[in-house]
Protein backbone atom coordinates (compact mmCIF):
# COMPACT_ATOMS: atom_id res chain seq x y z
CA UNK A 1 0.00 0.00 0.00
CA UNK A 2 1.35 3.46 -0.86
CA UNK A 3 1.58 6.54 1.36
CA UNK A 4 -1.44 8.18 -0.27
CA UNK A 5 -3.65 5.19 0.57
CA UNK A 6 -2.47 5.18 4.18
CA UNK A 7 -3.24 8.89 4.39
CA UNK A 8 -6.75 8.43 3.02
CA UNK A 9 -7.53 5.60 5.45
CA UNK A 10 -6.09 7.54 8.37
CA UNK A 11 -8.03 10.70 7.58
CA UNK A 12 -11.30 8.81 7.13
CA UNK A 13 -10.78 6.99 10.44
CA UNK A 14 -10.11 10.24 12.24
CA UNK A 15 -13.20 11.92 10.81
CA UNK A 16 -15.37 8.89 11.63
CA UNK A 17 -14.07 8.70 15.19
CA UNK A 18 -14.68 12.41 15.72
CA UNK A 19 -18.23 12.10 14.32
CA UNK A 20 -18.92 9.11 16.55
CA UNK A 21 -17.93 11.07 19.65
CA UNK A 22 -20.18 13.97 18.67
CA UNK A 23 -23.16 11.66 18.03
CA UNK A 24 -22.63 9.85 21.34
CA UNK A 25 -22.47 13.13 23.24
CA UNK A 26 -25.69 14.26 21.57
CA UNK A 27 -27.55 11.10 22.61
CA UNK A 28 -26.12 11.17 26.10
CA UNK A 29 -27.19 14.76 26.69
CA UNK A 30 -30.87 13.90 25.99
CA UNK A 31 -30.96 10.51 27.83
CA UNK A 32 -31.65 9.58 31.46
CA UNK A 33 -29.90 6.16 31.52
CA UNK A 34 -27.07 4.28 29.82
CA UNK A 35 -29.49 2.04 27.91
CA UNK A 36 -31.33 5.08 26.60
CA UNK A 37 -28.02 6.36 25.24
CA UNK A 38 -26.41 3.20 23.85
CA UNK A 39 -29.38 1.62 22.01
CA UNK A 40 -30.21 4.57 19.71
CA UNK A 41 -26.50 5.28 19.32
CA UNK A 42 -25.89 1.75 18.00
CA UNK A 43 -28.93 1.93 15.72
CA UNK A 44 -27.71 5.23 14.28
CA UNK A 45 -23.95 4.59 13.99
CA UNK A 46 -24.00 0.85 13.24
CA UNK A 47 -24.67 1.23 9.51
CA UNK A 48 -22.12 4.05 9.34
CA UNK A 49 -19.43 1.90 10.92
CA UNK A 50 -20.35 -1.08 8.73
CA UNK A 51 -20.06 1.07 5.63
CA UNK A 52 -16.73 2.44 6.83
CA UNK A 53 -15.33 -1.03 7.51
CA UNK A 54 -16.48 -2.33 4.12
CA UNK A 55 -14.93 0.68 2.36
CA UNK A 56 -11.66 0.26 4.24
CA UNK A 57 -11.43 -3.43 3.45
CA UNK A 58 -12.16 -2.73 -0.22
CA UNK A 59 -9.48 -0.06 -0.32
CA UNK A 60 -6.94 -2.27 1.42
CA UNK A 61 -7.76 -5.18 -0.85
CA UNK A 62 -7.34 -3.00 -3.89
CA UNK A 63 -3.87 -1.92 -2.80
CA UNK A 64 -2.78 -5.17 -1.21
CA UNK A 65 -0.89 -6.64 -4.16
CA UNK A 66 1.51 -4.52 -6.21
CA UNK A 67 1.87 -4.97 -9.96
CA UNK A 68 3.57 -8.30 -10.66
CA UNK A 69 5.78 -9.37 -13.54
CA UNK A 70 3.77 -12.55 -14.15
CA UNK A 71 0.63 -10.43 -14.53
CA UNK A 72 2.29 -8.30 -17.23
CA UNK A 73 3.60 -11.40 -19.03
CA UNK A 74 0.16 -13.00 -18.90
CA UNK A 75 -1.51 -9.85 -20.22
CA UNK A 76 0.81 -9.63 -23.23
CA UNK A 77 0.48 -13.32 -24.01
CA UNK A 78 -3.33 -13.13 -24.00
CA UNK A 79 -3.20 -9.94 -26.09
CA UNK A 80 -1.04 -11.72 -28.68
CA UNK A 81 -3.03 -14.95 -28.82
CA UNK A 82 -6.54 -13.63 -28.17
CA UNK A 83 -7.22 -16.63 -25.95
CA UNK A 84 -6.70 -17.36 -22.28
CA UNK A 85 -6.41 -21.11 -22.86
CA UNK A 86 -3.77 -20.79 -25.59
CA UNK A 87 -1.86 -18.19 -23.58
CA UNK A 88 -1.92 -20.45 -20.51
CA UNK A 89 -0.48 -23.31 -22.57
CA UNK A 90 2.31 -21.07 -23.87
CA UNK A 91 3.16 -19.95 -20.33
CA UNK A 92 2.92 -23.52 -18.93
CA UNK A 93 0.34 -22.53 -16.32
CA UNK A 94 -3.30 -23.44 -15.77
CA UNK A 95 -6.12 -21.37 -17.24
CA UNK A 96 -7.59 -20.46 -13.79
CA UNK A 97 -4.15 -19.22 -12.69
CA UNK A 98 -3.82 -16.98 -15.71
CA UNK A 99 -7.39 -15.72 -15.30
CA UNK A 100 -6.67 -14.83 -11.68
CA UNK A 101 -3.56 -12.92 -12.76
CA UNK A 102 -5.52 -10.95 -15.34
CA UNK A 103 -8.22 -10.08 -12.81
CA UNK A 104 -5.57 -8.98 -10.33
CA UNK A 105 -3.92 -6.79 -12.97
CA UNK A 106 -7.22 -5.17 -13.90
CA UNK A 107 -7.98 -4.49 -10.24
CA UNK A 108 -4.57 -2.93 -9.77
CA UNK A 109 -4.90 -0.72 -12.85
CA UNK A 110 -8.50 0.09 -12.03
CA UNK A 111 -9.93 -0.66 -15.46
CA UNK A 112 -10.85 -3.66 -17.64
CA UNK A 113 -8.17 -4.54 -20.16
CA UNK A 114 -10.09 -7.18 -22.14
CA UNK A 115 -13.54 -7.74 -23.53
CA UNK A 116 -14.63 -11.37 -23.01
CA UNK A 117 -16.45 -12.34 -26.23
CA UNK A 118 -17.62 -15.69 -27.65
CA UNK A 119 -14.80 -15.39 -30.18
CA UNK A 120 -12.04 -14.82 -27.66
CA UNK A 121 -10.38 -12.02 -25.74
CA UNK A 122 -10.34 -8.56 -27.29
CA UNK A 123 -8.41 -5.62 -25.91
CA UNK A 124 -10.35 -2.65 -24.60
CA UNK A 125 -9.17 0.84 -25.47
CA UNK A 126 -7.38 0.93 -22.12
CA UNK A 127 -5.76 -2.43 -22.87
CA UNK A 128 -4.58 -1.23 -26.28
CA UNK A 129 -3.11 1.89 -24.70
CA UNK A 130 -1.27 -0.16 -22.08
CA UNK A 131 0.32 -2.71 -24.48
CA UNK A 132 3.38 -0.63 -25.50
CA UNK A 133 4.16 0.22 -21.87
CA UNK A 134 3.90 -3.42 -20.81
CA UNK A 135 6.17 -4.44 -23.72
CA UNK A 136 8.65 -1.72 -22.81
CA UNK A 137 8.70 -2.86 -19.17
CA UNK A 138 9.44 -6.48 -20.10
CA UNK A 139 12.05 -5.41 -22.64
CA UNK A 140 13.82 -3.20 -20.08
CA UNK A 141 13.78 -6.04 -17.56
CA UNK A 142 15.24 -8.48 -20.11
CA UNK A 143 17.95 -5.99 -21.07
CA UNK A 144 18.74 -5.40 -17.41
CA UNK A 145 19.00 -9.14 -16.82
CA UNK A 146 21.34 -9.50 -19.81
CA UNK A 147 23.51 -6.62 -18.58
CA UNK A 148 23.70 -8.18 -15.13
CA UNK A 149 24.68 -11.56 -16.56
CA UNK A 150 27.37 -9.91 -18.68
CA UNK A 151 28.81 -8.08 -15.68
CA UNK A 152 28.76 -11.21 -13.52
CA UNK A 153 30.42 -13.25 -16.28
CA UNK A 154 32.94 -10.43 -16.92
CA UNK A 155 31.95 -10.32 -20.60
CA UNK A 156 30.87 -6.66 -20.34
CA UNK A 157 30.66 -3.80 -17.87
CA UNK A 158 32.73 -0.88 -16.62
CA UNK A 159 35.93 -1.45 -14.63
CA UNK A 160 37.14 1.61 -12.71
CA UNK A 161 40.74 1.57 -11.46
CA UNK A 162 42.97 4.12 -9.72
CA UNK A 163 46.75 3.68 -9.77
CA UNK A 164 49.90 5.40 -8.54
CA UNK A 165 51.86 7.18 -11.33
CA UNK A 166 54.64 4.60 -11.70
CA UNK A 167 52.11 1.75 -11.65
CA UNK A 168 49.79 3.32 -14.23
CA UNK A 169 52.74 4.14 -16.53
CA UNK A 170 54.91 1.02 -16.34
CA UNK A 171 52.94 -1.87 -14.78
CA UNK A 172 49.30 -1.34 -15.71
CA UNK A 173 49.58 -1.07 -19.54
CA UNK A 174 50.74 -4.66 -19.95
CA UNK A 175 48.07 -5.90 -17.56
CA UNK A 176 45.32 -4.00 -19.38
CA UNK A 177 46.56 -5.22 -22.74
CA UNK A 178 46.01 -8.79 -21.58
CA UNK A 179 42.72 -7.99 -19.84
CA UNK A 180 41.18 -6.11 -22.77
CA UNK A 181 42.21 -8.88 -25.18
CA UNK A 182 40.17 -11.40 -23.18
CA UNK A 183 37.35 -8.99 -22.21
CA UNK A 184 36.89 -6.76 -25.29
CA UNK A 185 33.44 -5.49 -24.27
CA UNK A 186 34.52 -4.24 -20.85
CA UNK A 187 34.97 -0.48 -20.63
CA UNK A 188 37.99 0.51 -18.52
CA UNK A 189 38.61 3.85 -16.78
CA UNK A 190 41.93 4.64 -15.06
CA UNK A 191 42.57 7.52 -12.67
CA UNK A 192 46.09 8.40 -11.56
CA UNK A 193 47.30 9.81 -8.25
CA UNK A 194 49.75 9.15 -5.47
CA UNK A 195 49.02 6.07 -3.37
CA UNK A 196 47.37 8.18 -0.66
CA UNK A 197 45.05 9.70 -3.27
CA UNK A 198 44.29 6.26 -4.71
CA UNK A 199 43.27 5.04 -1.25
CA UNK A 200 40.86 7.95 -0.89
CA UNK A 201 39.26 7.15 -4.25
CA UNK A 202 38.73 3.54 -3.15
CA UNK A 203 37.33 4.54 0.24
CA UNK A 204 34.91 7.01 -1.40
CA UNK A 205 33.80 4.18 -3.71
CA UNK A 206 34.72 6.20 -6.81
CA UNK A 207 36.75 3.27 -8.15
CA UNK A 208 36.45 -0.48 -7.68
CA UNK A 209 40.18 -1.17 -7.34
CA UNK A 210 43.26 0.82 -6.40
CA UNK A 211 46.89 -0.04 -7.22
CA UNK A 212 49.76 1.46 -5.25
CA UNK A 213 52.33 0.92 -2.53
CA UNK A 214 51.40 -0.97 0.61
CA UNK A 215 49.70 1.49 2.99
CA UNK A 216 47.67 -0.08 5.77
CA UNK A 217 44.14 1.12 6.41
CA UNK A 218 41.50 -0.57 8.61
CA UNK A 219 38.81 -0.30 5.92
CA UNK A 220 40.93 -1.70 3.09
CA UNK A 221 41.93 -5.18 2.02
CA UNK A 222 45.44 -5.25 0.52
CA UNK A 223 46.54 -7.88 -1.99
CA UNK A 224 50.21 -7.81 -3.07
CA UNK A 225 50.71 -8.56 -6.77
CA UNK A 226 54.02 -7.01 -7.84
CA UNK A 227 57.42 -6.28 -6.32
CA UNK A 228 59.32 -3.41 -7.89
CA UNK A 229 63.11 -3.24 -7.60
CA UNK A 230 65.19 -0.09 -7.84
CA UNK A 231 68.20 -0.50 -10.14
CA UNK A 232 71.15 1.76 -10.92
CA UNK A 233 71.27 3.10 -14.48
CA UNK A 234 73.69 5.36 -16.29
CA UNK A 235 74.42 6.58 -19.82
CA UNK A 236 76.25 4.17 -22.19
CA UNK A 237 79.37 6.38 -22.11
CA UNK A 238 79.55 6.58 -18.31
CA UNK A 239 82.70 5.08 -16.68
CA UNK A 240 80.50 2.79 -14.55
CA UNK A 241 79.65 0.75 -17.68
CA UNK A 242 83.24 -0.54 -17.75
CA UNK A 243 82.89 -1.92 -14.21
CA UNK A 244 81.32 -5.23 -13.16
CA UNK A 245 79.99 -3.72 -9.93
CA UNK A 246 80.16 -0.46 -8.04
CA UNK A 247 79.78 0.42 -4.37
CA UNK A 248 77.26 2.65 -2.70
CA UNK A 249 80.04 5.07 -1.81
CA UNK A 250 81.03 5.33 -5.48
CA UNK A 251 77.44 6.00 -6.47
CA UNK A 252 77.19 8.64 -3.74
CA UNK A 253 80.19 10.38 -5.32
CA UNK A 254 78.24 10.86 -8.55
CA UNK A 255 75.49 13.34 -9.22
CA UNK A 256 72.43 11.30 -8.28
CA UNK A 257 69.23 12.11 -10.13
CA UNK A 258 66.18 11.69 -7.91
CA UNK A 259 62.50 11.88 -8.84
CA UNK A 260 59.27 12.85 -7.09
CA UNK A 261 60.07 13.74 -3.48
CA UNK A 262 56.58 12.52 -2.43
CA UNK A 263 57.17 9.07 -3.94
CA UNK A 264 57.98 6.00 -1.86
CA UNK A 265 60.95 5.37 -4.18
CA UNK A 266 62.50 8.63 -2.98
CA UNK A 267 62.23 7.42 0.62
CA UNK A 268 63.69 4.00 -0.28
CA UNK A 269 66.69 5.61 -2.02
CA UNK A 270 67.41 8.00 0.86
CA UNK A 271 67.11 5.17 3.40
CA UNK A 272 69.50 2.95 1.40
CA UNK A 273 72.29 5.54 1.40
CA UNK A 274 71.67 6.39 5.04
CA UNK A 275 71.93 2.72 6.10
CA UNK A 276 75.15 2.24 4.11
CA UNK A 277 76.73 5.33 5.64
CA UNK A 278 77.43 6.87 2.21
CA UNK A 279 76.95 10.64 1.96
CA UNK A 280 75.41 12.02 -1.20
CA UNK A 281 77.57 14.74 -2.73
CA UNK A 282 75.48 15.88 -5.61
CA UNK A 283 71.73 15.72 -6.20
CA UNK A 284 69.33 16.67 -8.96
CA UNK A 285 65.62 16.45 -8.16
CA UNK A 286 62.95 16.04 -10.83
CA UNK A 287 59.22 15.46 -10.68
CA UNK A 288 58.91 12.31 -12.82
CA UNK A 289 60.65 9.09 -13.77
CA UNK A 290 60.50 9.99 -17.47
CA UNK A 291 62.36 13.25 -16.85
CA UNK A 292 64.95 11.43 -14.73
CA UNK A 293 65.59 8.91 -17.56
CA UNK A 294 66.15 11.70 -20.07
CA UNK A 295 68.69 13.39 -17.78
CA UNK A 296 70.58 10.13 -17.31
CA UNK A 297 70.60 9.48 -21.07
CA UNK A 298 72.20 12.92 -21.52
CA UNK A 299 74.96 12.00 -19.11
CA UNK A 300 73.87 14.48 -16.43
CA UNK A 301 74.12 11.91 -13.66
CA UNK A 302 73.12 8.40 -12.54
CA UNK A 303 69.81 7.28 -11.05
CA UNK A 304 68.12 4.54 -9.07
CA UNK A 305 64.90 3.83 -10.98
CA UNK A 306 62.24 1.08 -11.00
CA UNK A 307 63.33 -1.84 -13.17
CA UNK A 308 60.08 -1.91 -15.15
CA UNK A 309 60.46 1.83 -15.86
CA UNK A 310 63.82 1.39 -17.60
CA UNK A 311 63.25 -1.99 -19.27
CA UNK A 312 62.68 -0.50 -22.73
CA UNK A 313 65.69 1.83 -22.53
CA UNK A 314 67.96 -0.95 -21.27
CA UNK A 315 66.78 -3.20 -24.10
CA UNK A 316 67.40 -0.37 -26.60
CA UNK A 317 70.79 0.27 -24.98
CA UNK A 318 70.15 3.96 -24.35
CA UNK A 319 70.60 3.20 -20.64
CA UNK A 320 72.87 0.66 -18.96
CA UNK A 321 72.27 -1.33 -15.77
CA UNK A 322 75.11 -1.32 -13.26
CA UNK A 323 75.05 -3.83 -10.34
CA UNK A 324 75.83 -2.52 -6.83
CA UNK A 325 77.64 -5.04 -4.65
CA UNK A 326 76.98 -3.55 -1.20
CA UNK A 327 73.51 -2.08 -1.67
CA UNK A 328 70.73 -3.09 0.72
CA UNK A 329 67.56 -4.53 -0.82
CA UNK A 330 65.61 -1.73 -2.48
CA UNK A 331 62.16 -3.12 -3.19
CA UNK A 332 58.68 -1.66 -3.20
CA UNK A 333 55.64 -3.89 -2.78
CA UNK A 334 52.75 -2.96 -5.09
CA UNK A 335 49.30 -3.99 -3.87
CA UNK A 336 45.68 -3.89 -4.96
CA UNK A 337 43.32 -2.02 -2.60
CA UNK A 338 39.67 -3.02 -2.13
CA UNK A 339 37.14 -1.94 0.45
CA UNK A 340 36.63 -4.60 3.11
CA UNK A 341 32.88 -4.11 2.97
CA UNK A 342 32.80 -4.68 -0.81
CA UNK A 343 32.24 -8.40 -0.29
CA UNK A 344 33.62 -11.17 -2.43
CA UNK A 345 34.96 -9.94 -5.77
CA UNK A 346 32.69 -10.90 -8.67
CA UNK A 347 32.43 -10.36 -12.40
CA UNK A 348 34.89 -7.98 -13.99
CA UNK A 349 36.59 -7.12 -10.68
CA UNK A 350 37.23 -10.81 -9.97
CA UNK A 351 38.49 -11.29 -13.53
CA UNK A 352 40.99 -8.44 -13.21
CA UNK A 353 42.16 -9.63 -9.77
CA UNK A 354 42.68 -13.11 -11.24
CA UNK A 355 44.95 -11.49 -13.82
CA UNK A 356 46.92 -9.73 -11.08
CA UNK A 357 47.11 -12.75 -8.80
CA UNK A 358 46.78 -16.01 -10.77
CA UNK A 359 46.13 -17.96 -7.55
CA UNK A 360 42.71 -16.22 -7.24
CA UNK A 361 41.40 -17.94 -10.41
Amino acid sequence: MNVKTFGMVGLASAVLAYGTVLVFMAFDRDSHSASDTIRPFIITMGPVWALAIWSGVSLLRRHRNPLQLVQVEGFLEVARRGSVSRAAEALFITQPTLTARLHGLERELGTPLFLRTPHGMRLTDAGKAWVPYAERALRALAEGRDALEQVMSASAGHLMIAAAPAVSTYVLPQLLETFVATHPRVEVSVRTGHSEDVIELVLRDEVQLGLGRAIRHPDLELTPFHTEELVLVCAPEHPFTKRRTVTMAEVAGQKLIMFDRTSSYYEITQAAFLSSGAMLRGLMELDSIEAAKKMVERGLGVALLPRTAVAREVEGRTLRLVPMKDAPPMHNSIVAYRRRDAGKAEGIVAAFLALLIPSTR
